[in-house]
């Protein structure tokens, strides 16, 4: 079985691709445009095993919450693929990436959505994957519940310090945590063994957030980053 799986949804691009449980993965070039470099980037893993775009079972892409433009990238991309290989796609959520990429079994992804909030999911983690608790939220950092018992994962950490100070000292933080093509293709593998490709027509990005930028009133009145 082999899955190519698009992350696009932060600065930091990559592809990976799944082929029978090994996984090879590799980073979109610092400064180039993902749009440019997915694609190349895609081909070179997939000759690097003797294959190309025709040998793949499905495509998985980052389907958000994240960046507005890097979002519908890796959606448009891998549309495009599955609708010329006639196969299916499997969207997987970033924060669900960053929570099984966190390996505990209770964990809170806390991503930068800048504007000053942060996009928030809480997840059960198992062997068949993660499991939302709640809804996926975006929140001002100071509105954020932080449970004492997850393991809290993110950039949001180290872009916040008012959310950072009122974290528990003792409690497991992995800022350095972002969506990554390597844990989506891997839950993408978990997905389309038990029947969850979707037709291409049906892959959305998810935005969690509808407004895309807030007025310079609006930043200079909060004094949020941008």
């Amino acid at each position: 079985m082999q899955i190519l799986a698009l992350e696009t949804s932060t600065e930091s691009g990559s592809c990976a691709l799944w082929q029978d449980g090994c996984v090879l993965a590799a980073d979109c070039p610092a400064g180039a445009s993902h749009s440019a470099t997915l694609i190349p980037l895609a081909q070179q893993l997939l000759a690097s095993v003797g294959s190309d775009f025709s040998t793949l079972d499905a495509i998985a892409f980052g389907m958000g919450p994240g960046a507005f433009t890097g979002l519908r990238v890796a959606c448009g991309i891998a549309q495009g693929m599955a609708v010329a290989l006639d196969k299916p796609v499997l969207p997987v959520g970033s924060l669900e990436c960053m929570a099984w990429a966190a390996g505990g079994e209770k964990v809170l992804s806390l991503l930068d959505a800048r504007m000053g909030e942060v996009y928030v999911g809480a997840f059960t983690r198992h062997a068949g994957g993660v499991q939302v608790v709640g809804e996926l939220q975006v929140l001002r950092p100071e509105d954020i519940e932080l449970p004492t018992d997850f393991q809290l994962v993110g950039n949001a950490l180290l872009a916040y310090p008012q959310l950072l100070e009122r974290i528990s000292p003792h409690a497991k933080k992995l800022p350095g945590i972002l969506p990554h093509a390597r844990p989506l293709v891997e839950l993408a593998a978990l997905a389309f063994a038990r029947g969850e490709g979707l037709d291409p027509s049906l892959a959305l990005p998810r935005y969690v957030r509808d407004k895309v930028a807030r007025t310079t009133a609006e930043r200079l009145a909060d004094g949020v980053r941008t």
